[in-house]
């Protein structure tokens, strides 16, 4: 089993759920981060004053898939995420090494 971790921009989550949807991927976790990349930071002018902004919002995914689904999410993920700009994002495979249902008991595949 393997965990995967997307950094994405925020306006995209619906496009990456429906993406995920497709592949029968249902189980995510998504939780609201803030952060900075090769870009350091964006630029806006407010009312005459321009500020730069260090700490983009990002979403952090989190989806726990069976090692043969790995390439498939993976790719799913980087189309519906992709601009084509600085700051897409990144995705982190982490393989994992026992997963339990907390509910049932279950070990393994059958936790998920």
């Amino acid at each position: 089993m393997t965990k995967i971790e997307a950094y994405i921009r925020t306006h995209l989550l619906e496009a990456v759920h429906h993406a995920l949807d497709e592949l029968h991927v249902h189980g995510m976790t998504v939780i609201d981060v803030r952060g900075m990349g090769s870009s350091k930071g964006v630029h806006h002018l407010y009312r005459g004053s321009e500020y730069t902004l260090t700490l983009t919002p990002r979403l952090k995914l989190e989806i726990v898939v069976n090692d043969d689904q790995v390439e498939e999410v993976v790719e799913a993920i980087r189309k519906a995420s992709y601009t084509g700009e600085v700051g897409d994002g990144k995705i982190l495979t982490v393989s994992l090494g026992q997963v339990v249902r907390i509910r049932t008991g279950e070990k393994g595949e059958g936790a998920l």
